[in-house]
């Protein structure tokens, strides 16, 4: 039983185990609900500054492009404006020139009428009729002149209302193109606003896929190129690609993963963070190469320049922008495609080596079985030599036992053929004199 002590009355009661675990459990759930509501409010104010660091940032970025735009549309209005200025100026100099060509052929005619005039009143006949044939020729010349002079007017007139068309053209299409530009920001806004940092790795292995699939059949009838949907070993990459030759020979194969994140992603990664991870699943998906295609540090010159070799940290690595991706496939695919004959004729001399180990192998087994079976042979024979050796002395010891049997035998007769009554009765007087009466007895009878 547990004593619990009531803070407001000072009141002491037991409460039982249940009850005590039922009390406890309350305050949690209380402290619980009270620590999830102040966390989901710091969620809902943390989202909601982000959102509006987002959307500020998004503004900013908005506010600097339509600023930008706004400078260049001023920019095309001030260089229309220099335009028209120019071209005004060249009209108003071409007419100024004009009429001063006009006044002067004008004045050089009326001293030449002039002078014809004086001529006229002192000549002939024969002189008046040649001054008014010259003053009807000068008078063509001068209807002639000026029709080319209003001819030359109505071309002027022509061509500064081509200049006005064509200026007012050219800011209609300025005009179109900001309104496309601005189309385009906002749908790049929207979308950016829309996706996640899947959606934005996705999209990075689209585009990439979408430019393969594009020059699949023309460039790379016969490679393979699919996603890497193999991730029993843990991990995989995105994409593998490998190509063989007619005969079966595989000369080239990479293994890519497309590494990008969105502009507003708090902890930004760098390429490197995932060079590891990338030679781990070429090893283990057995690719000549690996190859990371990313958007990651946009602001590095290093990845901004080119074909990154990264080789110095993790063999045949290499890292790319996404515009060298179509690049990077041609130049490892020729360069395998230049060591395929020494790949084919280092593979015939790797057939033979294996030939000749096998042959080897051949003979090394035979030797092996020859040998096996000779020790087997030599020991069953030296067992059966042993045998007859055993046999040899069992008989020996046989022979030699009965040659001492004989020899017992023959003291045995020597000593029964030695026996005798007397002999046997030497040391027995009683038995003696009892053999004495038995052959007195045969005697007597």
């Amino acid at each position: 039983m547990q004593e619990i002590k009531c803070p407001n009355c000072g009141q002491i009661f037991q409460v039982d185990e249940t009850g005590y675990a039922q009390i406890v459990q309350q305050i949690r759930d209380k402290e619980f609900e009270k620590e999830l509501g102040r966390r989901e409010a710091e969620l809902a104010e943390k989202k909601n500054s982000d959102l509006a660091l987002q959307r500020m940032e998004q503004e900013k970025i908005l506010s600097e492009t339509v600023s930008r735009k706004e400078s260049e549309l001023a920019e095309r209005e001030r260089e229309i404006d220099r335009l028209k200025a120019e071209k005004e100026r060249e009209a108003d100099r071409l007419k100024a020139e004009k009429a001063l060509e006009i006044d002067r052929i004008r004045n050089e005619l009326g001293e030449e009428l002039a002078k014809l005039r004086a001529e006229i009143e002192k000549s002939d006949t024969e002189k008046e009729l040649a001054v008014t044939r010259a003053v009807q020729a000068k008078d063509k010349e001068i209807a002639d002149m000026n029709a080319e002079i209003t001819k030359l007017s109505g071309d002027l007139e022509v061509q500064q209302r081509q200049s006005e068309l064509t200026e007012k053209q050219l800011v209609e299409n300025h005009k179109t193109e900001l309104r496309l530009r601005d189309e385009e920001i906002e749908r790049l806004k929207d979308f950016k606003a829309r996706q996640s940092t899947k959606m934005v790795g996705e999209s990075l292995e689209q585009h990439c896929q979408n430019q393969f699939n594009s020059l699949r059949m023309t460039a790379f009838p016969n490679a393979y190129f699919e996603k890497d949907n193999d991730a029993r070993t843990g991990s995989k990459g995105d994409f593998i690609f490998r190509e063989a030759a007619d005969d079966g020979t595989e000369f080239i194969s990479i293994m890519f993963e497309m590494k990008n994140e969105m502009d507003t992603t708090a902890t930004k990664h760098k390429n490197e963070d995932f060079f590891r991870e990338l030679d781990k699943d070429r090893r283990e998906k057995n690719c000549e190469y690996a190859v990371l295609v990313s958007l990651l540090e946009s602001d590095n010159e290093l990845y901004n320049n080119g074909i990154v070799d990264v080789s110095y940290r993790y063999e045949k690595m290499y890292v790319i922008r996404p515009q060298f991706f179509i690049p990077m496939i041609t130049l490892l695919r020729n360069a395998a495609l230049n060591s395929l004959k020494y790949q084919r004729e280092l593979a015939v001399v790797r057939n033979q080596q294996v030939d000749i180990i096998h042959f080897e192998e051949n003979m090394n087994a035979f030797k092996d079985a020859f040998g096996r079976n000779y020790r087997i042979a030599s020991e069953k024979f030296s067992k059966a030599i042993e045998e007859i050796d055993k046999t040899i002395t069992h008989l020996q010891k046989t022979k030699e036992a009965l040659l001492s049997s004989e020899n017992n035998l023959r003291l045995a007769n020597n000593k029964a053929e030695d026996l005798s009554i007397k002999k046997l009765t030497k040391n027995a007087p009683s038995v003696a004199a009892m053999f004495e009466d038995l052959s007195e007895n045969r005697e007597d009878r």
